[in-house]
């Protein structure tokens, strides 16, 4: 059990009912080592409330083209564990902002998980999304993170069943996030997600009754957030977000392109 409150919690708890969390996804070490830190304080100017901070690894099993895109080039960049969790310290020295550290238990074990954990709280770290880790083959990490005071998020799908739904609401910390389509990440139409997320947020709000309920995968507008989200409590964007700074790095000015787009995320314009 979580030993104190984080800082995605105070989150939740404080929002106002119609209020939707934006969260964004970033690799670690995207586009360059240097960037990082500043993208996420830029990120919290503009709108956002939550920042997921991938860490890079080479066989990314549940990440479309786009995020496989960016763990590449921050490998090539030289990211490492420990620059992780430097750039987490340096976001401490000036934001309270909640961070999530996002990515795949190998990496994990291959550090060691108690020096992972310790590492990783210490640092100012306030939960940890491991998607190939799922609730019923977490118990490798779920004890050292609760030491940690880290909030375990589980992710579920539209071909979860409703007991399954519930196991990982039981478990999750922080929130519960819901991926909106069966496959990898990746930008996908709205219309095509908008269908079938109405059917399976109908059941996920059924089911996950504890947790806060955020829904990704496919969201790459406001318009797209709008819709998607409308009956949960936000929305996450990882690739569009990627494939924005893609399409300007490092082109002059590219920093400030790229927060005009999570400002019309957020805001509808920038």
């Amino acid at each position: 059990m979580i030993a104190q409150k984080t800082r995605i919690q105070s989150l939740f708890e404080n929002k106002s009912d119609d209020e939707k969390i934006m969260s964004l996804f970033i690799s670690a070490g995207y586009p360059d080592l240097e960037s990082t830190v500043e993208l996420i304080l830029g990120f919290e100017v503009n709108g956002a409330e939550l920042i997921e901070l991938g860490m890079p690894f080479s066989d990314p099993l549940a990440d479309g083209p786009t995020i496989q895109y960016a763990s590449n080039t921050a490998i090539s960049n030289g990211i490492t564990m420990s620059k992780i969790f430097e750039m987490v310290r340096e976001v401490r020295k000036s934001s309270e902002i909640p961070l999530i550290l996002m990515g795949y238990i190998n990496p994990i074990l291959k550090y060691g998980v108690e020096r992972f954990c310790k590492e990783a709280g210490e640092s100012g770290v306030d939960g940890l999304i491991i998607p190939d880790a799922p609730v019923e083959e977490s118990s490798i990490i779920s004890k050292t993170a609760d030491e940690y005071n880290l909030n375990l998020i589980y992710l579920v799908a539209p071909n979860s069943t409703n007991e399954r739904m519930r196991l990982v609401d039981q478990h999750s910390n922080g929130f519960v996030y819901c991926v909106s389509v069966t496959g990898v990440t990746g930008a996908r139409e709205g219309e095509e997600v908008a269908k079938s997320v109405e059917r399976f947020i109908d059941r996920v709000k059924s089911n996950v009754t504890k947790n806060p309920k955020l829904v990704g995968f496919g969201i790459k507008s406001y318009e797209d957030a709008k819709v998607i989200s409308k009956e949960v409590d936000g929305f996450i964007v990882g690739s569009a977000l990627i494939d924005a700074i893609r399409k300007e790095y490092p082109k002059k000015g590219w920093k400030d392109k790229v927060f005009s787009f999570v400002r019309k995320l957020k805001f509808g314009k920038a």
